[in-house]
C-alpha cells in the first residue's frame, strides 16, 4: 500500500452524458464503487471531490466539495491536493471504469522530484489519471485567479514528467486511462468488454 492520497474527481456536470457518470454500471457495479475499491487497496487515504456530497457518503471515504466553485477539473485537482495528507496525490476522474493498479503503480514510482507525472497515451495527455505534488497548489491557484482553467496550461508552469506507452511496457495503460464522456463512449466500452 502506498503512503499517499488518491482523489476521485466527481464534481462535473456530466452534461454530455445527461446523468451522473460516476454511477454508470459496468459489469453490474457503478464506476465510482469500482474505483473506490481499487484505490482503497492501493492508497492509505482516498477522497472523493464532489459538490453533491450526500450522493457519495455511502462509499465510506472522505468526501469534500470544491474549494473554488466554477473552476472545473482544475479546481477539483486543487481541492484534492489541498485536502491531501501527503506530498503527492494521485488524481483520477469518476468516469474511468478500468483503472489498473499496476499502471497507477508505475505513475507513482515515476514521481521522483517532479511536480506531476502524467501519462501521454494515444497522442494525448491524461491529466485525470496522474499524480500531483503539493508544489502544484500555488501555480494552480494563480491560474484560477487568472480565469484560466485549462489543465494542460498548468504543465507549462510546473516540472512535469510525461510517461509514454513505452514506459508502461506490458501494462494496460490505454485501458486504464479510458473514460466515459458520451453515450457513444459507453456503448463502445460495453461492446468491447
Amino acid at each position: 500500500m502506498h503512503n499517499l492520497t488518491a482523489a476521485i474527481l466527481a464534481g462535473g456536470q456530466s452534461s454530455r452524458m445527461g446523468f451522473n457518470k460516476a454511477f454508470i454500471e459496468i459489469e453490474a457495479r457503478p464506476i465510482i464503487e469500482r474505483s473506490v475499491k481499487l484505490l482503497k487497496g492501493l492508497f492509505r487515504d482516498v477522497i472523493v471531490i464532489a459538490n453533491d456530497v450526500p450522493a457519495y457518503e455511502r462509499l465510506d471515504v472522505r468526501v469534500a466539495s470544491d474549494l473554488i466553485k466554477g473552476a472545473g477539473s482544475l479546481g477539483g485537482i486543487y481541492t484534492a491536493i489541498f485536502h491531501s495528507g501527503s506530498n503527492h496525490t494521485f488524481v483520477t476522474a469518476c468516469d474511468m471504469p478500468y483503472l489498473n493498479a499496476d499502471v497507477i503503480g508505475k505513475i507513482i514510482s515515476s514521481a521522483g522530484g517532479y511536480d506531476a507525472v502524467v501519462p501521454f497515451i494515444g497522442s494525448e495527455l491524461h491529466p485525470m489519471h496522474a499524480i500531483y505534488s503539493k508544489r502544484c497548489l500555488k501555480p494552480i491557484r494563480s491560474m484560477i485567479d487568472e480565469g484560466n482553467f485549462r489543465i494542460k496550461d498548468l504543465f507549462n508552469r510546473i516540472d512535469v514528467r510525461r510517461l509514454v506507452v513505452e514506459d508502461f511496457k506490458g501494462l494496460p495503460a490505454a485501458l486504464s486511462v479510458t473514460n466515459v464522456n458520451t453515450r457513444e463512449d459507453l456503448s463502445r466500452i460495453l461492446k468491447d468488454r
